[in-house]
């Protein structure tokens, strides 16, 4: 089950294993509004309204309980709270919100049975799902179903969430989020371990994270930032808004491969760094597998790691000592003494073809294949199905914004086009332009190719259009890799209440014929 993921265009690898899983004989639905290229493979093809994910999975979870497809051994062994949640569910039967999802309630009962009804059966998501208000509880609600037909602990099942980039996993779990230290412990946790080996304090409170960061620039409450590796200005929502937070600072240094939109606009300083083929070091993967990267051209003159840069800045504060790594196997055997979990990482069986999956505790332990098989991670043998109840998005069609307008990914345009629009493929990437679907462009009077105004309660971006069955009427669709296409005019400030994550896949707009030919590299306006 695909929830959210247009995975053969933003994960390509995985996409295609999906394909041949699928040529082989497993059963594949998928969830999503668009009919993206996984949908001519798939068995049952749900595509929901935007943003009512946790009505759709709730659906999917009650179908499963009324029509006897829960694991009940499992549930009597591992799982607190069925009673309750059973009670909880059943006012989403399919029958009942097929009004807010918009789903023909025979297809969900057939995906539900093709899940739960034989296995063992996996669910994959992406930021279809993360990228909403409701993201966390979207993913809670994918763990109920994990855990209701015991699709968990056991190979060939689990809840595999496709990330938005290569070590999103790894870079979190390094400590790059403000509330957790190196392999994602809580400060709380470990406080003292890293404050001993690091002979400094560490800080009370946690700090901010991307969101609330912009957020205290733009109130002048931030004076300085660091970017590394992050086109700020092109990804994130509310164009206007962060130009506003990035003009206000006093220092923005920004450490990239290029001169990024942010860099190029609003940076003080900027330092030039090593490709992942010019350094060595880590990455960690989505099943916590964690491989080598090996240095294969040398540095280009004028530039240095990632490593290196910060530990120059350091030197230049004074902090030399506590910054004095020769090289990234230095970095990693620090990590290891912060991180129980990973101590029996060592670079020489990292250098063995797979890496090591952790948990990995010591040099003799084999890592590990499979997770939850006896216990859940900080839980115990046990764990309590979460009651989520559906929240309308803020972003709801309205006679001034009738559709809903969905931002993704293409398959030659990784994210922001930072490397992929200067890499030789790039004559590969269509024009950025504004898919919409055969009804809905007859009803704003818009022709394929021409230019069409797009306007939310945020923004007016200018773009070509492409009139495709892919999009269903209500819906509209564009990627954001063209800086002359400023796409995030349009997105607003809803975000998900735990994560802070931008409401990217749901903005209520409305599209008009563009008042003047303006071309492809549009003009863009916002509020």
């Amino acid at each position: 089950m695909v929830c959210g993921s247009n995975t053969t265009e933003a994960h390509p690898i995985v996409g295609a294993r999906i394909k041949q899983a699928v040529l082989r004989g497993a059963n594949l639905v998928v969830i999503d509004p668009r009919r993206i290229e996984l949908a001519h493979y798939a068995d049952v093809h749900l595509r929901p309204h935007p943003g009512t994910n946790v009505a759709v999975l709730n659906s999917i979870a009650a179908v499963i309980i009324d029509e006897g497809l829960v694991d009940e051994d499992f549930v009597a062994q591992r799982v607190d709270g069925f009673g309750t949640f059973r009670h909880f569910v059943n006012s989403y039967v399919p029958e009942r919100v097929s009004a807010v999802t918009g789903l023909d309630p025979a297809q969900v009962r057939r995906a539900a049975r093709l899940y739960g009804g034989q296995g063992p059966s996996m669910l994959f998501h992406g930021l279809g799902v993360t990228e909403q208000v409701q993201g966390t509880d979207a993913v809670m609600c994918l763990g109920n179903l994990a855990l209701l037909t015991g699709n968990i602990g056991k190979p060939g099942s689990g809840c595999n969430p496709l990330r938005g980039q290569n070590n999103v996993a790894g870079s979190a779990h390094m400590g790059c989020e403000p509330h957790h230290l190196t392999g994602m412990t809580p400060l709380a946790d470990g406080r003292e371990r890293a404050a001993a080996l690091w002979d400094a304090p560490i800080p009370e409170i946690p700090g901010l994270d991307a969101m609330q960061m912009l957020d205290a620039a733009e109130q002048r409450r931030l004076g300085a930032l660091w970017v590394v590796g992050w086109d700020i200005l092109l990804t994130q929502p509310q164009t206007r808004s962060v130009e506003r937070a990035l003009a206000g600072l006093d220092v923005l240094v920004v450490q990239d491969l290029f001169l990024t939109e942010t860099a190029r606009r609003f940076a003080t300083v900027f330092l030039p760094v090593a490709s992942s083929f010019e350094k060595d070091g880590t990455f960690m993967n989505s099943d916590r597998r964690i491989q080598r990267v090996r240095r294969a051209v040398p540095v280009p003159d004028g530039a240095r790691t990632d490593t290196d840069a910060i530990c120059a800045a350091a030197a230049a504060f004074g902090w030399s000592t506590h910054f004095s790594y020769r090289s990234a196997a230095d970095v990693w055997d620090e990590i290891r003494q912060l991180w129980p979990a990973g101590a029996g990482m060592t670079y020489r069986r990292l250098d063995r073809p797979g890496g090591l999956q952790w948990p990995c505790p010591d040099e003799e332990h084999p890592g590990t294949s499979l997770l939850h098989r006896d216990t859940f991670a900080g839980l115990g043998r046990r764990t309590t199905l979460h009651r989520i109840g559906y929240r309308p998005s803020g972003e709801q069609p309205t006679e001034e914004y009738p559709l809903v307008l969905i931002t993704g990914r293409a398959l030659y345009a990784f994210n922001a086009g930072t490397m992929t629009a200067r890499a030789a493929t790039a004559p590969l990437t269509d024009v950025v332009a504004l898919e919409i679907s055969p009804t809905d462009a007859q009803r704003c009077g818009v022709v394929d190719g021409a230019d069409v105004a797009v306007q939310s309660r945020y923004g007016t971006l200018v773009l070509p259009c492409r009139i495709s069955a892919r999009t269903q009427p209500g819906t509209v669709f564009t990627t954001f890799s063209d800086p002359a296409v400023p796409v995030n005019t349009l997105t607003g400030p809803g975000r998900d209440p735990t994560t802070h994550t931008p409401e990217y896949k749901v903005t209520a707009v409305n599209v008009t014929r563009a008042p003047t030919p303006a071309g492809p590299l549009a003009d863009a306006t916002g509020s």
